[in-house]
Protein backbone atom coordinates (compact mmCIF):
# COMPACT_ATOMS: atom_id res chain seq x y z
CA UNK A 1 0.00 0.00 0.00
CA UNK A 2 1.50 3.39 -0.74
CA UNK A 3 1.25 7.10 0.37
CA UNK A 4 -1.40 8.21 -1.86
CA UNK A 5 -2.04 7.29 -5.54
CA UNK A 6 -0.79 8.65 -8.84
CA UNK A 7 -1.55 8.18 -12.10
CA UNK A 8 1.09 5.65 -13.63
CA UNK A 9 0.44 6.81 -16.78
CA UNK A 10 2.52 10.46 -15.66
CA UNK A 11 4.90 7.83 -14.86
CA UNK A 12 5.88 6.78 -18.57
CA UNK A 13 7.52 9.89 -20.56
CA UNK A 14 9.83 11.91 -18.52
CA UNK A 15 12.00 13.32 -20.65
CA UNK A 16 12.60 17.09 -20.85
CA UNK A 17 13.11 18.73 -23.75
CA UNK A 18 15.71 21.47 -23.07
CA UNK A 19 17.47 24.18 -25.25
CA UNK A 20 20.85 24.67 -23.62
CA UNK A 21 21.44 27.58 -25.32
CA UNK A 22 19.11 28.75 -22.54
CA UNK A 23 21.15 28.21 -19.93
CA UNK A 24 22.39 30.32 -16.76
CA UNK A 25 25.79 32.19 -17.96
CA UNK A 26 27.91 31.71 -14.48
CA UNK A 27 30.73 33.95 -15.76
CA UNK A 28 28.33 36.58 -17.48
CA UNK A 29 29.42 39.15 -14.64
CA UNK A 30 32.98 38.18 -13.64
CA UNK A 31 34.61 41.33 -12.78
CA UNK A 32 38.57 41.52 -12.52
CA UNK A 33 40.00 44.36 -10.26
CA UNK A 34 41.20 45.41 -6.80
CA UNK A 35 39.47 46.69 -3.98
CA UNK A 36 41.37 49.68 -1.73
CA UNK A 37 40.27 51.48 1.42
CA UNK A 38 42.05 54.17 3.91
CA UNK A 39 42.24 53.66 7.56
CA UNK A 40 43.07 55.65 10.23
CA UNK A 41 43.39 53.02 12.37
CA UNK A 42 46.97 51.11 13.29
CA UNK A 43 47.98 47.49 12.12
CA UNK A 44 47.68 46.84 16.04
CA UNK A 45 44.60 48.52 16.60
CA UNK A 46 42.92 46.21 13.51
CA UNK A 47 44.29 42.83 14.99
CA UNK A 48 43.00 43.98 18.06
CA UNK A 49 39.51 44.22 16.91
CA UNK A 50 39.78 41.22 14.71
CA UNK A 51 40.57 38.95 17.98
CA UNK A 52 37.29 40.77 19.70
CA UNK A 53 35.59 39.48 16.67
CA UNK A 54 36.62 35.65 16.61
CA UNK A 55 36.35 35.82 20.86
CA UNK A 56 32.67 36.33 20.05
CA UNK A 57 31.95 33.85 17.72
Amino acid sequence: MGFGSYDESEQKDQNVDTDEDDGVAVHENDHEGEVSFETDASTDELLDKLGDIREES
